[in-house]
């Protein structure tokens, strides 16, 4: 008996190996793949890493202050007290205005504990209060990044028009209108058929954020078929003043700007006859020219000069006086905020402060006033002179720089509109392109 086991459970064991073959050969094979792990992109901003940190973001809101925002975020006030004192050398926390951002860099614990303080008063500068271990505050900015690009059009109704066609900011209208072209061309007047290239630079923060047109380093406009070209070039690199001049060294710019403020009016002229009736109809002269805007409309210096008066006082309520010569002074009266202070150098076109009511006003308007020599005037009765010449030493410099811009501006080619050229050209161009088919 014993035998016979033996041999039926051979007999199995090689039954079951025999199955087992055939079903791996049979059987299909089964792969199973390990999902992977999404990998962690490393955010940096601010120069800290932020996923390292609970990140929280806001807005300064109206009652906000430094301690508000740090107390309802579980800061102590001892802490709170500490950071302000060891800040104030640096930063002023009472600066903060009301919607600008900032950020709070907070631990990954339970109670999210504040590590750092970040406010951005605009989109390319930052301040940091960075409290984990010790206290540190700095200011910085953001990573600027400039791209250089070039734009051609041919003028059907409006510049505007034509930029907004292809894409193209607004403010590439405004800087050839208003900085580099409005001495020379009346973009008013422009003739269908006028044409433009422009080789300009934008600017870029954190190469993500777009903030406009930073500036034109060439152009070149062909108005009733005459060419006006225009070159960027710095005259003063203490000063950081930049001219534009044509092909001949010759100054694009007059001395002084037209107006102190864009899209006004003048709502008072400058007259020393002049009789109010609130006043009985006595004899108040005006001895300078209202130019009527919206509370808040930026104010320009009208020309290079430096800041001789930045206050607030009587009648002229705030007010900002620039010398710009040994003969001429100007004078702005009745800011809603002056953005200048006494000494400081400002160039054509900077922003001095903001149209308000101030002092002896009935609207919103800045009086703008005009000296020769010590005598108020009336500035449009005036001969203005010339922008500054290009000195002798820098004309050959100059004209070496622009040689190989110029080159680069003439090789760009003219994108012709098809409604722009005429019916028997166009017919040429039909047979043409005919011929070209065939």
């Amino acid at each position: 008996m014993g035998n016979k086991y033996r041999i039926a459970a051979i007999l199995l064991v090689v039954l079951f190996s025999a199955c087992n073959e055939a079903a791996k050969k049979t059987a299909p094979v089964v792969k199973v793949e390990i999902p992977k792990v999404p990998e962690v992109k490393e955010i940096v901003e601010f120069g800290f890493k932020l996923n390292d940190y609970i990140v929280k973001r806001d807005t300064i809101k109206s009652g906000d202050s430094f301690g508000h925002i740090l107390g309802r975020n579980n800061v102590g006030y001892s802490t709170i007290h500490n950071i302000v004192e060891s800040a104030k050398n640096t930063f002023d926390i009472r600066s903060l205005q009301l919607g600008k951002p900032y950020t709070l860099l907070c631990a990954k614990d339970s109670l999210e504990t504040p590590e750092c303080f970040i406010y951005q008063p605009n989109l390319e500068d930052y301040v940091v209060i960075d409290f984990k271990d010790s206290i540190q505050t700095y200011a910085d900015k953001k990573p600027i990044n400039y791209i250089e690009k070039s734009a051609t059009g041919v003028i059907n109704s409006s510049i505007s028009e034509t930029l907004e066609e292809q894409g193209l900011s607004p403010r590439l209208a405004f800087k050839l209108a208003d900085e580099i072209y409005a001495w020379t061309i009346d973009f008013r007047r422009l003739q269908k058929g006028d044409r433009f290239k422009v080789i300009y630079t934008d600017k870029y923060i954190d190469d993500s954020i777009y903030t406009g047109v930073h500036n034109i380093k060439a152009a070149y406009f062909e108005h009733n078929s005459e060419p006006f070209y225009a070159f960027a070039f710095e005259t003063d690199a203490e000063k950081g003043i930049v001219d534009y001049f044509n092909e001949d060294a010759k100054n694009l710019r007059r001395a002084f700007l037209k107006a102190p403020v864009q899209f006004s009016r003048i709502s008072s002229r400058y007259n020393l006859k002049r009789r109010i009736a609130v006043y009985g109809y006595k004899l108040r002269p005006h001895k300078g020219t209202d130019f009527a805007a919206p509370i808040g409309t930026p104010i320009m210096a009208t020309a290079n000069g430096t800041v001789t008066k930045s206050e607030r006082r009587g009648g002229n309520g705030n007010y900002v006086k620039i010398r710009h010569n040994a003969t001429y002074e100007t004078q702005y009266l009745h800011m809603r905020k002056r953005n200048v202070r006494v000494g400081d150098y400002v160039k054509q076109g900077d922003v001095i402060g903001w149209v308000g009511m101030t002092g002896n006003t009935g609207g919103p308007h800045v009086c703008y006033r005009f000296w020769v020599n010590g005598k108020q005037v009336d500035p449009f009765k005036q001969k203005l002179p010339q922008a500054q010449s290009i000195s002798d030493s820098l004309k050959i410099e100059y004209l070496e720089f622009i040689k190989p811009i110029k080159e680069q501006l003439d090789d760009i080619p003219f994108e012709v509109k098809p409604e722009l050229i005429e019916e028997p050209e166009r017919e040429t161009v039909r047979q043409s392109s005919q011929n070209l088919i065939s």
